[in-house]
């Protein structure tokens, strides 16, 4: 029984440990002791006994005073690994090096995670006025023509699965509610291209495509531009080039 316990005991320990390290990773910056026992939840006593380990393990960093925490350097180092190690990422390296260079916008890989999608990789437009997206960034999948690209994917049931009913306003223009997302979907399956309306950002409308290598779709790739830049031509320009680069990344992830 004793081992049981212990083993049980490990468990609990690893989960908290993952848990506590995606509490930080999804709030940057140093946070008090008293701030992270209240998000988490766990006996002070307990927490302050992993943060330390955290700490000497580098996972976890400390300010000047000791007093407050957030994410260590190994993390970054854990998440270049993955980046490093993907091999999506390295067969679309050409094809978002081409679509960067025909749009001359903001180029964007990302992976569906749940009900967020996570950006893999980013391409910067060449123009002075251009969004800013870094690797690993985390966003709502409904939020994003990334996001509603890989939904697509899934069938109705599926999605109402995945979403609740009422979703996170990011915008005035974002789709709070899940049937009129779904009934978006049907066009985004009819069409192969999703569009995020200045949904996720104020002055920006993106189009995104998923890559058919697996079903549903587990990545895609999305081309940012400023609204005050978008013209109809320029945008049957970047869909078509999107199309274009959906193909061949098709080809080149086939036997992924």
């Amino acid at each position: 029984m004793a081992a049981a316990d212990t083993g049980g005991s490990q468990v609990k320990s690893a989960v908290r440990t993952v848990e506590l390290l995606e509490h930080f990773a999804g709030r940057p910056g140093m946070h008090s002791l008293a701030s992270v026992q209240e998000a988490v939840g766990y006996p002070k006593s307990s927490l302050y006994m992993l943060l330390r380990t955290l700490v000497e393990l580098g996972w976890v960093e400390t300010d000047a005073t000791g007093t407050r925490y957030g994410i260590g350097v190994r993390a970054l180092l854990v998440g270049t690994s993955y980046i490093d190690g993907d091999e999506v990422v390295a067969a679309a390296r050409p094809t978002l090096d081409r679509l960067s260079d025909d749009t001359t916008e903001t180029i964007h890989l990302a992976r569906l995670d749940g009900t967020n999608v996570v950006y893999l990789a980013t391409r910067p437009s060449q123009h002075y006025l251009r969004p800013f997206t870094r690797v690993g960034r985390r966003l709502p999948a409904h939020s994003t023509a990334l996001g509603k690209a890989l939904l697509a994917t899934y069938t109705d049931d599926q999605i109402r699965a995945m979403l609740p009913p009422t979703l996170d306003r990011l915008t005035e223009h974002t789709l709070t509610d899940r049937e009129q997302l779904i009934e978006e979907l049907h066009a985004v399956r009819e069409q192969g291209c999703a569009v995020d309306r200045e949904e996720n950002t104020l002055g920006l409308r993106c189009f995104g495509v998923a890559i058919p290598y697996r079903t549903p779709a587990r990545d895609a790739i999305s081309c940012s531009v400023p609204v005050a830049r978008l013209t109809p031509d320029h945008e049957q320009l970047i869909k078509d080039t999107l199309f274009a680069a959906r193909d061949r990344l098709a080809l080149a992830t086939r036997r992924l």
